[in-house]
């Protein structure tokens, strides 16, 4: 069951990307933020997401909140890992780092 009438993800399936970006991750959430955010983070966390974009709460001196855009709005769960591996690699380029292969 979706967590409110527009949600196109269903509580289960949020939170089982937060945790699998939480646990095995917690790298590529900082290099999101950096690039995307404050290039100063020291830590961040993904906190949610939902068919236009994910959010990660991180810390640059203060505790604050990002919001990143998909490249679309999105309506599958595949499509979920398809745009957080484009903001990995976007993340990368924008810093000048070499992204690991998928």
């Amino acid at each position: 069951m979706p967590n409110s009438p527009s949600a196109v993800f269903s509580d289960d399936i949020v939170a089982a990307v937060l945790t699998h970006m939480n646990s095995d991750h917690p790298d590529d959430n900082l290099l999101i933020v950096r690039a995307f955010g404050a290039q100063d983070a020291t830590a961040a966390v993904m906190t949610t997401l939902d068919h236009a974009g994910g959010t990660w709460v991180y810390t640059a001196g203060v505790e604050r909140t990002l919001t990143v855009p998909w490249s679309r709005d999105i309506a599958e769960r595949a499509e979920i890992r398809r745009e957080i591996v484009r903001l990995y690699e976007l993340s990368c380029e924008k810093l000048g780092i070499t992204p690991r292969p998928h």
